[in-house]
């Protein structure tokens, strides 16, 4: 039975953290695509490449390997083997990852690797163009969306806890340059699926997102629901 749920949307929508709460309540494996698209981010940047390169990053896309490992509940990223996760967050790292993901061979790796993971064990995947590309047949489809100015206060609140220096209109054009690349690309751009649900977190805490993804789930797989009733 399809149990997978794909979830699309642009840069600071929540889709991770959504993710990672609906996973937990349907006992699903969260995979973060944007985490492995960082991950070859990181590994580009560190061969001294240019992110308009695309020769030189397409040769480099066959001596990088991206995996997923689970310690103590959390999602770990391994780039050649070495545990990257603590890197994926940093702006350059980000930047990268949005812009060498144009490239066709970059998201063929990927795109490959993910689907895997998905004909092993039930998932739920964030990224671009999971509904559109990666996992068409999933159960459902959503498309989670914010202002940009939500999801730019979001970012801004991120990186002032971490005690990152920031100005919150250079992160608004960040974000409106990164979501115009997505868009625009010609390989897989970022669009909503036909049959996708657009959940809009503009006003929405992290609570109402999850639930209302939940609740969509049960009702487009009901065999999820009847056991979860069954097991009370």
């Amino acid at each position: 039975m399809n149990r997978n749920i794909a979830v699309d949307g642009p840069a600071g929508a929540g889709k991770s953290t959504v993710a990672k709460r609906v996973a937990r309540q349907l006992g699903l494996v969260y995979v973060d695509t944007g985490a492995m698209y960082r991950a070859m981010g990181i590994f580009f940047l560190e061969r001294g490449l240019s992110p308009e390169d695309e020769a030189g990053i397409t040769a480099a896309c066959r001596d990088a390997e991206v995996t997923i490992a689970y310690q103590d509940g959390v999602q770990q990223v391994y780039l050649n083997g070495e545990n990257v996760t603590g890197r994926l967050r940093e702006e350059a790292v980000g930047n990268m990852a949005s812009r060498s993901s144009v490239y066709p061979a970059v998201r063929a790796k990927m795109t490959q690797l993910q689907q895997s993971l998905a004909q092993r064990t039930p998932v739920i995947m964030d990224g671009r163009d999971i509904g559109t590309v990666v996992l068409p047949q999933a159960a459902l489809k959503i498309y989670l969306t914010a202002s940009v100015e939500e999801r730019a206060r979001r970012r801004f609140r991120e990186l002032e806890e971490k005690g990152e220096a920031c100005v919150l209109s250079q992160i608004q054009q960040d974000i409106r340059e990164r979501d115009y690349r997505d868009m625009h690309r010609e390989t897989a751009p970022l669009r909503q699926a036909e049959d996708a649900v657009q959940v809009d977190a503009t006003d929405m805490d992290i609570e109402q997102v999850t639930e209302r993804i939940v609740s969509l789930y049960r009702e487009r797989v009901p065999q999820v629901a009847q056991r979860e009733q069954e097991g009370k």
